[in-house]
């Protein structure tokens, strides 16, 4: 008999900085790559994916007010931690059944990719704005500003493709509730620890685990939500999200066809952007 009783851990939400319980009381079952019991996971429901986007709203002002150099030391932040918890996240991608050298090397590029969108945070003005030539005595500036809330349906890529769905989101701005990958949602989880470990104000990134079919309607229709990305949704959930999208006009990004190795381009972060186009009279 072993001198101790294992503490076995329950996995939770990521709502406004902190760690709840569904609200509901549920949870489901997550197995590793050969069918056997790994944990067990909150179930979210509509009532947490609403608190979630209320956690975002608020968190919005706030973190699109920073200065784009600060967004980038706390993007760069999240690295450093990330970095620090490599063998944790190892183990945890070898369990959804990635051999040992895949899974270090996925951990590798989740923090590189950490770093590269960290870079773009003071860059992303420059190559996504603009000083228009116009006719007459004006200037004429378009600048990049962030959409507001986004709902981010994860991949089932569980640490890369999550880092490549939610970092270019919240670089210029924007705040995010994420649906975490439904059979492997717990390095979603694990990553929510380093974000609330790392300087990233609380409800900047929310992460929601629980059934995709369930949570991302709710989201898709959401009228305080303004953007969602479909990057985890399956072919026969796509037109649905796109229809209760359109209630509120909110851009949508439909699933990928991609490999998340591949290097990420600037796509993901002008997709959730707007631009401000300000006229003003030469010397004035």
């Amino acid at each position: 008999m072993p001198d101790r009783l294992a503490v076995r851990k329950t996995y939770k939400l990521f709502i406004g900085g902190a760690f709840p319980r569904s609200e509901s009381g549920r949870s489901y079952v997550v197995t590793d790559a050969k069918g056997r019991f790994l944990a067990n996971a909150s179930q979210a429901s509509r009532k947490d994916a609403r608190d979630a986007v209320v956690a975002a709203r608020k968190a919005f002002p706030g973190w699109s007010g920073r200065t784009a150099y600060n967004r980038g030391q706390i993007l760069y932040r999240v690295a450093e931690m990330l970095e620090g918890r490599r063998d944790q996240f190892a183990d945890e991608l070898r369990r959804t059944g990635a051999s040992k050298s895949a899974a270090a090397a996925e951990v590798d590029a989740a923090v590189d990719r950490w770093v590269w969108y960290a870079g773009w945070a003071d860059k992303l003005s420059a190559v996504a704005g603009a000083a228009n030539p116009v006719s007459g005595p004006f200037f004429n500036f378009s600048t990049p500003e962030p959409a507001g809330v986004v709902a981010v349906v994860a991949p089932d890529s569980p640490l890369l493709g999550l880092v490549s769905v939610v970092a270019p989101a919240i670089v210029s701005g924007n705040t995010t509730v994420v649906v975490a990958s439904e059979p492997a949602p717990l390095p979603s989880i694990t990553l929510a620890e380093v974000l609330a470990t790392s300087d990233l104000p609380g409800g900047v990134v929310n992460v929601l685990t629980g059934l995709r079919a369930e949570v991302a309607p709710w989201l898709a229709a959401h009228m305080d939500v303004n953007a969602i990305d479909l990057a985890g949704v399956p072919d026969d959930l796509v037109r649905d999200l796109e229809e209760r999208a359109a209630v509120n006009l909110k851009r949508v990004l439909r699933p990928p066809d991609a490999d998340w190795s591949d290097e990420p381009g600037t796509a993901r972060m002008t997709a959730f952007l707007e631009t401000k186009t300000v006229w003003h009279p030469v010397g004035v």
